[in-house]
Order: structure tokens, then sequence, then C-alpha cells
């Protein structure tokens, strides 16, 4: 019982880290990266302005105020003009980082969606919600698996209840990240132009992503191969119980050698001949 209560906690440990990377990727906004280019800002800074060059000329004349105004020369041209902005999207935003600040400008990544594509969006989101419910159940199903020391039938279909969740968990997120990828090159090609990146690749999120369907497609291959052996070991026990309890007893042989009938010689009044048995008296 303690070597099954030890694969089943070996077992619940990749689930929870299934449950834990599933739940980091929705939340995060790292499921792409990429960079669009932009026009370089002027010069901000007035003083300390990069590659601007800066010198005061005076507009004062004899008995007025004195005016000053500021000239910015600027020698950048061709790709020095322009600046990549990076960005990263993830299933509820897209931030950029923002020139004028420090920080991020965040807005939500359905809003740059094109329309006709946003249901699919909505069924993407909804379908990574579900994978994280189903690793969920998953895992409490599991928990009370192992608060239980009995081996009977019922928690043998709690452990096939657990096969099959997490392969729908898997198979699920699998569609599900297929169906992200398309949605989000979409965007890029029909997106808005102060959105659209000119490179971009997928970020760590995406990868935690794809980690846990495979943890999940390992969990499940585990639990219904330990459902399949611990189905056959029940049956069989059920099955040496059954002819313990019911044994095959054999009857004796009679035994030819001894002479069953003794006969009497007293007749009787009637004529009849009584046989003595022994313990029985019948007549013939």
């Amino acid at each position: 019982m303690d070597r099954a209560r030890r694969q089943q906690a070996l077992t619940l440990l990749p689930i929870c880290l299934a449950l834990a990377l599933s739940l980091t990727a929705v939340s995060s906004s790292y499921w792409c990266e990429g960079a669009r280019k932009v026009t370089k800002p002027l010069c901000l800074d007035q003083l300390h302005g990069k590659n601007c060059i800066h010198f005061r000329r005076s507009n004062s004349s004899y008995g007025s105020k004195d005016e000053s105004q500021v000239v910015l020369y600027i020698w950048e041209i061709g790709d020095d003009k322009f600046i990549q902005r990076r960005l990263h999207v993830g299933l509820w935003e897209s931030c950029e980082e923002n020139l004028n600040s420090t920080g991020e400008r965040c807005r939500s990544f359905r809003s740059v969606v094109p329309t006709e594509e946003q249901g699919v969006l909505w069924l993407c989101i909804g379908a990574e919600v579900l994978v994280v419910f189903l690793i969920l159940t998953s895992a409490i199903l599991l928990g009370s698996r192992m608060s239980c020391y009995s081996c009977g039938f019922n928690w043998l279909k709690v452990d096939a209840s657990i096969a099959i969740l997490m392969v729908f968990a898997g198979l699920l997120g699998m569609v599900s990240h297929m169906i992200y990828t398309t949605i989000f090159q979409i965007t890029v090609n029909l997106g808005p132009e102060d959105w659209r990146p000119q490179t971009w690749d997928y970020g760590w999120s995406y990868c935690l992503a794809w980690g846990s369907f495979a943890l999940c497609m390992a969990v499940s291959v585990t639990v219904m191969s330990r459902y399949t052996t611990a189905r056959l070991e029940c049956s069989e026990r059920q099955r040496v119980q059954k002819s313990t309890q019911h044994p095959q007893y054999g009857f004796p042989e009679p035994e030819t050698s001894q002479s069953v009938w003794e006969t009497g010689a007293a007749p009787s009044s009637a004529g009849h001949t009584f046989l003595n048995v022994p313990g029985k008296v019948s007549m013939c």
C-alpha cells in the first residue's frame, strides 16, 4: 500500500506542475514577442538630447527685451531615423514599450484582432480556461484517491477518470494553442498599422503552455497504465478468493470389498424373508 501511495504522489507532482504552467501561461502576456519600426521622437531633453546640436540664437536688439531661441540640428537620415519598439502579446492584452517615458503601454489584445476573428479568440480563451479546470479536477480526484487506502473497483474508476480528464486537457490545450497561433498571424497581417510587428517570435508563456500539454499526456499514459495493472491484479485476487470460498469436495468411491447386505435365516410367518442391514431393517 505504501508503494501505491508513493506512485500516486509521484503522479500528483506532474499534475500540479502542469496546473502551475497552464495558469502562468493563461495569465501572462508573453505568448508572442516582437518589434516594430517607429520613427524616433525629437530631442526630448533640449539640454542633453541625443544626436542633436543645441545652440541659442539671440533675437534681442538695443533697448528691447532679450529673447532667445533654441535651434536643434538632427543629422540622422535613412534607417537611423527609426527605432525598434518591442512588444509582447498574450491572451488578454498587448503591451509595448513607451519611448517617451519608462514603463509600458498596454491595451486589450481583442481591440487589435480583426472583428471577424474575435469570436475565435474567445473560443481559444474559453478552451484555455477549460484546460485549467480539467487539470484542477484531476488533481482533486487524485488527492482524494491518495487519502483512501482501499483499492476497490470504484477507486479504479477514479484512476480511469483522471486519465481521461488529462487526455482531454492535453488535446484541448493543443487545439487552443494552434488556434491562438493562427489568430496572431492573421492579426499581424490585418491588424492596425500602429500595432503590426515587423518581426516576431514565440515567447516563454507559449513554451509553458506546450510544456503543460506534454505533462498532461505523460500523466494520462502513466495513470492509464497503472489502472490497467491494478485492474488485472484485482481481478486475479477476486478469482483466488472465489476459489478458496467455494472448494470442490471429492466424494470417496464406495467400498466393494465389504458386504452391505447380510441375509437372515429366520423366515416370517407370512412367508417373507427379512434382510438385516446394519442400523436398518428392510423388507423385500
